[in-house]
């Protein structure tokens, strides 16, 4: 189980369980596990999810990475699952946690 640090500095775990339900669920992230860790430490922004998750978002190659992951208070977090889109207009009709305008 990798380790990465969100922009609240919370740990945020990608345990092997959540990594082989997203490999199942969107086989084209296969090939993308230290992007997804890279995409939560290092968003181009991320917004607010519908059931308090935070959506990561980072622009690669023609298309995005979406990491969904939850943050349980300061010491503890995990990741839900990623997939890659070129929808990126529908994320950004959700509300803008980081940067903040």
């Amino acid at each position: 189980m990798k380790i990465t640090r969100s922009k609240n500095n919370v740990p945020i775990r990608l345990p092997e369980e959540r990594w082989i339900h997203i490999t199942e669920e969107h086989n084209e992230m296969a090939g993308y596990y230290f992007e997804v860790l890279e995409v939560v430490f290092d968003p181009e922004a991320i917004y607010q999810g519908g059931d308090g998750e935070c959506i990561a978002i980072r622009h690669i190659e023609d298309k995005y990475i979406v990491v969904v992951y939850r943050e349980i208070g300061k010491e503890d977090g995990f990741i839900i699952t990623a997939f890659l889109t070129k929808r990126k207009k529908q994320i950004e009709r959700r509300r803008r946690l980081w940067p903040q305008k």
